[in-house]
């Protein structure tokens, strides 16, 4: 292997660390956005269910306070039936009682109904009320393990940074050279390939026998004639015969 092609395998390897650490920084936020769009929803729905149990309230308030006027009513009519002074004046208050009572037995009704409709409403909102301050402690556990995972990420990125710069100055301007342009046409995704059974790894075309040659040799750094990136080559190990030369040794 080319002496050379040791130096940008360091270039890649530390892109590479750097890529998938900003992709990581990049996502957590978008994580983060996710979680408390479902806290958000879930805060909605609670509310909903609190309005609509508010509501039902209301309206079994309003009836309560309904019949209690017209049972006053009633109590009034009695006496005034009492005073009747024919027997049409006393009918005229019975028919007036008795369509103040159907009044008060549809009122009745749907006060059982509103309470019958109350209770799972009750239910939700005590349920979705534990749910929440779950997840709500949730949330924010894993907002600040995010924001402490990014803090050190970016510590970390910075680092590699650093090693890249250092990794650049040892690099030879002309192989830096090719090693960005090869990362760009690529979008910075391994602009280096091994070179297996003649064959480059990166995009699988079979190399010409003279150009594999050339590349065994390690004289100069080559690159794939179909994909245009720099190849290296790691001859097989023979494990038999470093054994064999060790226990000479």
């Amino acid at each position: 292997m080319n002496p050379d092609i040791h130096l940008v395998l360091q270039l890649q390897s530390l892109d590479n660390q750097i890529a998938s650490f900003e992709k990581e920084i990049a996502t957590l936020p978008r994580h983060i956005a996710e979680i408390e769009k479902t806290l958000d929803s879930h805060i909605r729905r609670l509310d909903a269910d609190r309005a609509a149990l508010t509501a039902n309230q209301r309206d079994r308030n309003k009836l309560e306070g309904d019949i209690q006027v017209h049972e006053q009513k009633i109590s009034k009519l009695r006496d005034q039936t009492l005073q009747a002074k024919n027997n049409e004046q006393y009918k005229a208050f019975q028919n007036e009682i008795s369509f103040i009572q159907a009044e008060i037995r549809k009122a009745e009704d749907r006060i059982l109904e509103l309470m019958t409709e109350s209770e799972p409403l009750e239910v939700n909102v005590k349920k979705a009320e534990a749910a929440l301050k779950t997840e709500k402690a949730e949330v924010d556990s894993e907002k600040n393990a995010a924001r402490e995972r990014t803090a050190a990420d970016q510590r970390e990125v910075e680092q590699l940074h650093k090693e890249r710069e250092e990794a650049v100055k040892q690099t030879p301007p002309a192989l830096l050279k090719l090693y960005e342009k090869v990362r760009r046409k690529w979008h910075g995704r391994n602009p280096l390939a091994e070179v297996q059974d003649s064959r480059c790894m990166g995009c699988q075309i079979s190399l010409r026998p003279q150009h594999f040659q050339d590349i065994r040799r390690g004289d100069t750094v080559l690159t794939c004639e179909a994909c245009g990136r720099i190849l290296y080559y790691n001859p097989p190990v023979d494990v038999e015969k470093e054994m064999a030369d060790r226990q000479a040794g």
